[in-house]
């Protein structure tokens, strides 16, 4: 468990610094997929859209992250988590659990009925936890379609 969680800014330093570290830990186990050209156009996310950022904390150094933004287009309105990830030193210890729950509130909070997400097929431990927290597949949506290891899924709230 965390020592505690913070709701801060996108752009806080602590939330870039560990979106940094997911993003170039899925650019690495990616990295031998094709489909990975198409990685940078479809994980790009607007801060404009972002809803929530959190980060846990444990003494005082960032030890996990995950943010909550609202889609446009065809799921115009629908709430997308985004960047749930722990520092490897830390995974098992109950910060994912932590973290997801407080952005499903987060998703309550603003009336949404569901949340979705947007992982890849190399991701095991991520599907295991997903799938135990009750999140269950849907088509790949925008602006997955061209990642073709993507996979979607939702969670009624």
């Amino acid at each position: 468990m965390a020592d505690r969680l913070e709701r801060v800014a996108f752009d806080h330093p602590d939330a870039v610094a560990l979106r940094e570290e997911h993003v170039a830990a899925g650019n690495l186990l990616y990295a031998s997929d094709p489909a990975a050209v198409h990685r940078g156009g479809s994980e790009g996310i607007d801060p404009a859209t972002i809803v929530v950022t959190v980060v846990a904390y444990r003494d005082e150094v960032p030890i996990g992250h995950a943010c909550l933004r609202r889609l446009d287009g065809e799921l115009a309105g629908e709430l997308e988590m985004k960047r749930l990830y722990v520092r490897p030193d830390e995974r098992g210890s109950g910060v994912a659990d932590e973290l997801l729950e407080a952005i499903e509130g987060a998703a309550r909070d603003d009336d949404a009925a569901r949340i979705l997400i947007h992982t890849g097929d190399r991701q095991h431990a991520a599907l295991r936890f997903y799938a135990r927290h009750g999140y269950t597949p849907i088509p790949v949506f925008a602006p997955y379609e061209a990642v073709t290891y993507s996979l979607c899924f939702d969670k009624a709230l």
